[in-house]
């Protein structure tokens, strides 16, 4: 984690074991798979994603086997109340920057295990995200300002992004007000 109290990419993994463990127990071959599976699925291929095996998250006693479930990629593992710990960490903690492909992967995640979460750590988590969009949309709208009126196509760009920042934020907004 950052200093900031921020996420960092490899932090992907170990949110995405922790929060489907919080879910309920898997198996340690099926957890590696879903893992690979979801965040492969949202960012593609990423060297970014390198992070800590789910054996470091057992050494770290953050998850481990249950008992008599068997040994090696048929042992059913289980988040340990560090485990839990380590996801509510991890799902408190804010995004650094605009909605790169790693944060999108950081909003699915929490978006998918937000009900680990207080209510009111939920609709703080919507307020997190909104006001990220709103940082972006900032951004987005000063640099199209610094080049309206030149040739091209990167006014209309631009704006198609601005749009689904936009709807983003609009998104969240609403969410906010469903937690």
């Amino acid at each position: 984690m950052n200093r900031d109290n921020s996420l960092i990419p490899s932090e992907a993994v170990r949110l995405a074991a922790l929060g489907s463990l919080w879910q309920g127990p898997k198996r340690y071959a099926e957890l590696a798979t879903e893992v690979r599976h979801f965040t492969g699925r949202i960012v593609g291929p990423s060297l970014e994603l390198l992070g800590p095996s789910l054996e470091v998250l057992r050494l770290e006693g953050l998850i481990d086997a249950e008992p008599g479930s068997g040994q090696g990629a048929s042992a059913l593992m289980a988040l340990t109340e560090a485990g839990r710990q380590e996801l509510q960490r991890l799902m408190t903690a804010s995004l650094r920057g605009p909605l790169g492909e790693i944060n999108k992967l950081f909003v699915a995640l929490k978006m998918r295990f937000i009900d680990a979460l207080t209510p009111e750590e939920r609709r703080l988590q919507a307020d997190l995200l909104a006001e990220i969009c709103e940082q972006e949309l900032a951004r987005l709208n000063d640099l199209r300002a610094h080049h309206a009126g030149e040739p091209g196509h990167l006014l209309d760009w631009l704006d198609h992004d601005i749009a689904q920042t936009e709807s983003r934020l609009a998104w969240f907004r609403a969410l906010r007000e469903r937690l």
